[in-house]
């Protein structure tokens, strides 16, 4: 997994490249909210255009930083997510907690 973090204004951007899997949730986790202790961020963006798979502990980290970023009256977007990943986002119910965009000049232009 390559792992991209963008602070742009008070919205973080997070952008995954690869599998988003057991192996690397916890690096993804500590990156994140590493992000999240020192900054006033009230946006977060995660950006799945570029991850192939995406397994339980994937989508319990995404859960887990939506709970953060709600808890502070943030917002959180998921973008690009391919077909395959989409579908076990739509599955899994997350996209009824977390608006989903095709791409990050989607959520720009809200």
């Amino acid at each position: 997994m390559d792992l991209e973090l963008k602070l742009v204004r008070n919205t973080l951007v997070v952008r995954i490249k690869g599998e988003l899997d057991m192996l690397v949730a916890e690096k993804l986790r500590r990156e994140i909210d590493n992000r999240l202790d020192n900054r006033e961020i009230n946006t977060l963006v995660i950006n799945l255009d570029q991850v192939t798979f995406i397994d339980s502990s994937g989508l319990g980290v995404i859960i887990g930083r939506y709970k953060r970023i709600s808890a502070g009256d943030g917002k959180m977007y998921i973008v690009g997510a391919r077909p395959a990943v989409e579908k076990i986002l739509f599955f899994s119910g997350i996209n009824k907690l977390i608006p989903m965009f095709n791409s990050e000049q989607d959520i720009i232009n809200l």
